[in-house]
């Protein structure tokens, strides 16, 4: 009994003693851990915290010793390791070579879902075993040039259609020349085509102006009513032509900050779409709201409304819901286009509401601005010239 209790008391005391000895080592391995920031040579720190680009530093066994926000936000780095294998690739290569590399790369966002991220990087020996990766954000240059190629192929396509039939439509007239019947008939659809072509170009025109607009520079104070009600103005022929009413209710002022031709174009275009895929004896309303610092406009119309898998799509460019509806009214395709991109290039948004069978509200919201005295002479004065000029056209 007394043999098996000193056995016991032993074996604790061999435990507690393992236990304290286990502590100490581990303290002793923690405190000679090796600082995690390397020796980089001098002055090198100074420069990456103003380079202004996205740095990525590793070690030798490729874990991330040093790294900036943007890469962690541009989502290359998470904890201490390089997320993309084609950047752990560049590394190796560069620790392998000596040499200084660079690339560009179209990333994984994040983990889930299908963003991406298109960078520039530039892999280069720094002090030792460390690599120094700079990368740059190419993502919106990069889709701003194919937003350009597909404009360019697709403005190549839409002209081609006119131009062919301006073309044909000349031959057939020639060819018909001593059957007068026939010549009116085609001289008809040449003017029609040739409608169509002008407002396309025009379109085209409009789309490459507000994007060369800067709206900060070159804006002014508007008031939103003023242009509505012009914009009804200018689109009142072909609402006569279809019978249609406009009618404009709200608010009687409302004031925001941007360039009134831009915005003028933008309420045209939505009202002019609204008559025409409105039928006839029916009535496009026009309403003006302030609320919440927001200036809102919608356009409400009775036409066919449009189905929720094609609403996403209105807005691109060239979009038609329905090709051979938008040909008989004279649509090119760019109206909509044209909205969002000067919404957007004001600060504002424009939403869609519709459903078939049911018709379709569009929606701009604009941040507002006080009206000022001065404010509005300057928009008096302004649409004054305006009108005397058109009266002069006239």
């Amino acid at each position: 009994m007394i043999t098996a209790v000193v056995a016991g008391v032993v074996g604790l005391a061999l435990g507690v003693a393992g236990l304290a000895a286990y502590r100490h080592a581990r303290a002793g391995r923690v405190l000679s851990l090796p600082d995690d920031e390397p020796e980089l040579p001098a002055g090198a720190a100074d420069v990456l915290s103003v380079i202004g680009r996205a740095f990525v530093l590793v070690d030798d066994v490729d874990g991330v010793v040093r790294a900036n926000p943007s890469a962690y936000a541009y989502g290359l780095v998470r904890g201490h390791s390089l997320v993309h294998q084609e950047l752990s690739q560049l590394v190796r290569r560069v620790r392998a070579d000596g040499v200084i590399e660079e690339g560009e790369f179209d990333l994984a966002r994040g983990p889930v879902g299908q963003g991406s991220i298109v960078v520039h990087v530039r892999a280069a020996p720094l002090g030792g075993e460390h690599i120094l990766l700079l990368a740059d954000d190419r993502t919106e240059f990069t889709r701003t040039a194919a937003m350009r190629n597909d404009f360019v192929a697709n403005v190549s396509h839409e002209l081609k259609t006119p131009v062919g039939a301006v073309s044909l439509l000349a031959e057939a007239i020639d060819d018909a020349a001593e059957d007068p019947t026939a010549v009116h008939r085609f001289a008809g659809r040449l003017e029609k085509e040739s409608k169509r072509l002008a407002a396309l170009v025009q379109d085209i025109i409009e789309l490459s102006r507000l994007q060369g607009t800067d709206v900060v520079v070159k804006g002014k104070p508007v008031d939103v009513r003023q242009l509505l009600d012009e914009a009804v103005d200018r689109t009142s022929i072909i609402a006569g032509e279809r019978n249609v009413r406009v009618g404009v209710g709200g608010a009687e002022e409302a004031w925001v900050y941007g360039d009134g031709d831009l915005l003028m174009t933008a309420f045209r275009n939505l009202i002019d779409n609204a008559i025409r895929y409105s039928p006839a004896d029916t009535t496009v309303g026009v309403g003006l709201r302030r609320r919440d610092g927001l200036v809102t406009v919608s356009v409400t119309d009775q036409g066919p409304g449009i189905a929720p898998e094609e609403q996403e799509r209105v807005f691109e460019r060239f979009y038609r819901v329905d090709a051979a509806r938008a040909r008989a009214t004279g649509g090119t395709g760019l109206g909509l286009s044209i909205v969002k991109h000067v919404v957007a290039n004001h600060g504002g948004e424009v939403t869609l509401w519709s459903q078939p069978g049911q018709g379709s509200t569009f929606t701009v919201r604009l941040p507002e601005i006080e009206e000022r005295e001065d404010d509005r002479e300057v928009v008096a004065s302004r649409a004054g010239g305006v009108a005397a000029g058109e009266s002069e056209q006239r």
